[in-house]
């Protein structure tokens, strides 16, 4: 009998933390949902100053939200999809906090965009605006490429500086993260 109480309330754990969500909401402040560690965040991000916070917490959270800006959000076991959309065009500002252990995949068209205190893997590219990422140590990544259209790379951490038209670099490391950084016109800080 206990035997069979544990397993029902072992597989109803596990029922709870896979089940899938959506959220599609104008204004509100915040939103937010459980999201596993480790797990994988794709998000579309419109224009302004972003801000992305790795937190211990198991959550994705979007806050600061102003002026009617739409988020769209839908969680599927360590999977999420992240859209902001709507937003006003005069200093928009939004922060949105995600377990540290996250990969991302994030595209955005023009603006400040601000990642922090994130480990897992980076796959971020940004039209046009200042990409800055605390990028932590050099060691921790298996593969790091960075490039510019027009404008210039501030890698400290890797030692690169570079500026100009058509910039890159691509260094290989021991580590087992990965990072790709790509702005079209603008700057990109790697600290």
């Amino acid at each position: 009998m206990r035997i069979t109480i544990l397993t029902l309330l072992c597989f109803g754990t596990v029922l709870a933390t896979a089940q899938d969500l959506k959220i599609d909401r104008t204004g509100n402040n915040p939103v937010e949902a459980r999201f596993q560690p480790a797990g994988h965040i794709r998000m579309e991000l419109c224009p302004g100053g972003i801000e992305l916070l790795g937190s211990d917490e198991p959550v994705l959270r979007v806050s600061e939200l102003s002026g009617g800006a739409r988020v769209r959000l839908d969680v599927s076991g360590d999977q999420a999809d992240l859209r902001l959309s709507s937003c006003p065009h005069s200093n928009f500002r939004v922060r949105i906090e995600l377990p540290k252990s996250s990969a991302l995949y994030v595209r955005m068209f023009a603006g400040q965009l601000d990642v922090r205190g994130i480990t897992g893997d980076k796959n971020i590219e940004l039209t046009f605006g200042q990409l800055n990422i605390d990028a932590g140590k050099s060691e921790d990544y298996a593969s790091v490429d960075s490039s510019v259209s027009s404008g210039a790379i501030d890698a400290s951490v890797f030692d690169v500086h570079k500026g100009g038209l058509f910039r890159s670099f691509d260094q290989t490391g021991p580590g087992k993260y990965r990072l790709h950084a790509h702005v079209g016109a603008g700057q990109i800080d790697l600290h």
